[in-house]
């Protein structure tokens, strides 16, 4: 039998039982000297961008509004405003960084849309490429990162500092 190990895993489940605590909040209130080990790698006025801590894919980066919101409705139009156009530039950074075949952009909202995180609206951004639901991901329910959270991080960081010189 083979085995993949996963330890960073144990740090999700620990997570998940704290349920009064919510991750955007909490990496939005801290000092932005802590940006990199809470994996923000971009504020802005109303909005940041967060690395997802258990990816999907290499890329994978969430919008959250700095504003504790289950629905867009309860947010106002300069706050859903800047998430769209964080999703525009995360959609260039990415096609620079990544190159992917195409991209998913999108919201859970509530619990039956599939939100792990329902209590704080977040837009997930994240490259994809043809067959990259391969059996691993089909069979043994496994995805394949290429790269750590740290390069990701850099890449994306550094994507945006760009972007927010010229």
């Amino acid at each position: 039998m083979n085995r993949l190990w996963t330890p960073w895993r144990s740090t999700y489940m620990k997570e998940k039982k704290d349920s009064d605590r919510c991750i955007f909040c909490a990496a939005a209130a801290a000092p932005i000297s802590e940006d990199p080990n809470n994996l923000v790698t971009y504020r802005g006025r109303h909005c940041f961008v967060i690395l997802n801590r258990f990816p999907y894919t290499s890329g994978h980066l969430m919008i959250a509004p700095y504003q504790h919101a289950a629905r867009l409705g309860e947010m106002p139009g300069e706050t859903t405003h800047e998430m769209a156009d964080l999703a525009r530039e995360a959609e260039s950074l990415l096609q620079i960084a990544y190159n992917p075949d195409g991209l998913n952009i999108g919201l859970n909202l509530g619990e039956a849309a599939g939100a792990g995180i329902e209590q704080h609206v977040h837009m997930h951004v994240l490259p994809r490429w043809k067959g990259d639901a391969n059996f691993m991901t089909s069979i043994g329910n496994t995805r394949i990162i290429p790269e750590t959270l740290e390069q990701t991080y850099s890449k994306i960081k550094e994507g945006f500092e760009r972007k927010s010189k010229s």
